[in-house]
């Protein structure tokens, strides 16, 4: 009854006759400091995750996990790829 309600209420007020989506608003607490984040990566090309989460706490007071920080910079396109702190062996066959 109460969703109802508020349909015709919607269609009566705004013309609004389908329903909406569902679930959470899609947005991100990471969407406001996207600038302050883009410049910490550009000043350090290889800043880690660690890093930019401890800023994000230290200088704007926005406790976030390593993992939603990661979610949120792959679904923008950024990745972190780490090169291996060895040389690469020989591609050379063992035998």
């Amino acid at each position: 009854m109460a969703t109802a309600m508020v349909w015709a209420r919607r269609a009566r007020q705004d013309g609004e006759y389908t329903a909406r989506r569902r679930g959470k608003p899609r947005g991100s607490r990471l969407d406001a400091h996207k600038a302050f984040i883009i410049a910490m990566i550009e000043a350090a090309k290889d800043i880690t995750l660690n890093v930019i989460v401890a800023r994000l706490k230290a200088e704007r007071a926005l406790a976030i996990e390593r993992s939603a920080l990661s979610t949120w910079l792959r679904s923008r396109g950024w990745t972190f790829k780490k090169s291996p702190p060895m040389r690469w062996s020989r591609s050379a066959r063992i035998s």
